[in-house]
């Protein structure tokens, strides 16, 4: 079933404007980082939102003590909307399906949680913060602010999760009962997550993300949220999606990978979106590409915006999209043959339509993907 994007949004450590960011990107900046501490003695990079791209979430009372996800969430949900110009009444609500998307989420509410329990005393943890350690309390929050009191939906996973929530939402499509679907993913970042990478040896000590590196040199885990809003019509159609598997062992996620390739090449591929970020996932996604789309161009977003975990997958689909729509590819590109560095025009194609390729690995061992394209 082929659909259209019919509104996006986002929220990332170079803001929340969908041109604005975009154009950031093209310029070829990267987000700052911050340092974070532990009460274990360590400290970590981070790569947050800027507080006034948080800011833009509107006044209401469901946000007044809810999680940062929450809010980073709401921000890119209503933007999307916005970018599509639709607004939910009673009636388009009604016919409107929500799904989030998550890695880590309430983790880090339930160890707040905690956390003040152990410090001060059961009587002191607020039972105000106990619903955020829920994984759907964001889903809950963006539901009850646009009215949709039908399909929500919250998938939990890891990097891969945002693709499968695009696949969750196509197969609810195919209902006739429904003429939309937004689906969001958010991230928080925080000293516990950034603790349990750096334990599996995933993390990099300070900035910056270098993807295909060889060897790789670990990760800088960023927050935000992604939001894209389907419909049946829209000027860029996704066209395939590749649920993907789960691979065993890292040495097998090269082949993992290859498969969700072949499942998805069709035609000319002009662009590959890709999920390295300074990982193991670098040499797998490289492997993979050789294999079955050595001429394509490789753009890897993370090396600017980190790894969001939760918020990746929407943000890497978000920048296929971009770079469909405007011609252009950011200037850190991998180029499996020859580099080619610079913003450049994307290669011409002898067909009319245009097409992209988002490949996803997940840390904890999931691939997945899909093909946009132009109509």
């Amino acid at each position: 079933m082929s659909l259209g994007i019919a509104g996006m949004g986002w929220v990332t450590p170079l803001g929340s404007d969908l041109t604005g960011v975009w154009d950031r990107l093209l310029m070829g900046e990267t987000a700052s980082a911050q340092s974070i501490s532990s009460p274990l003695g360590r400290a970590y990079h981070v790569l947050p939102v800027p507080a006034e791209a948080a800011a833009r979430a509107p006044a209401h009372p469901r946000l007044r003590r809810s999680s940062a996800i929450s809010r980073f969430a709401v921000v890119a949900g209503l933007a999307a909307l916005e970018d599509a110009n639709l607004k939910l009444d009673a009636e388009t609500a009604a016919r409107t399906a929500l799904i989030f998307a998550v890695s880590n989420g309430g983790v880090i509410y339930t160890k707040r949680f905690y956390h003040e329990i152990v410090e001060s005393g059961a009587r002191a943890a607020s039972p105000l913060l106990f619903p955020e350690t829920v994984f759907n309390a964001p889903a809950s929050h963006l539901a009850a602010i646009l009215g949709i009191n039908g399909a929500s939906y919250t998938l939990v996973g890891d990097g891969a999760v945002g693709i499968l929530a695009l696949k969750m939402a196509e197969d609810l499509m195919a209902s006739e009962a429904l003429d939309h679907c937004l689906v969001v993913g958010a991230e928080e970042a925080d000293w516990l997550l950034c603790d349990a990478y750096r334990k599996w040896r995933l993390l990099r000590s300070a900035p910056p993300i270098q993807p295909f590196q060889r060897p790789p040199r670990g990760t800088i885990l960023s927050e935000g949220a992604g939001a894209i809003l389907l419909s049946r019509n829209g000027d860029i159609r996704l066209e395939k999606i590749a649920g993907g598997t789960n691979f065993r062992r890292q040495s097998e996620a090269g082949d993992a990978l290859g498969n969700i390739f072949a499942e998805l090449r069709d035609g000319e591929i002009n662009l590959i979106v890709a999920s390295a970020n300074g990982t193991f996932i670098d040499a797998a996604e490289h492997a993979a590409m050789v294999r079955n789309c050595p001429a394509a161009r490789v753009y890897a977003m993370k090396g600017a915006l980190g790894e969001s975990v939760g918020a990746s997958a929407l943000w890497q689909t978000i920048c296929a999209a971009q770079c469909l729509r405007t011609q252009l590819v950011p200037p850190n590109l991998h180029q499996i043959r020859e580099p080619a560095p610079g913003v450049s025009k994307e290669p011409k194609s002898n067909e009319q339509r245009r097409r992209a390729i988002v490949s996803v690995c997940g840390l904890n061992q999931q691939v997945a993907g899909l093909q946009l394209a132009t109509t």
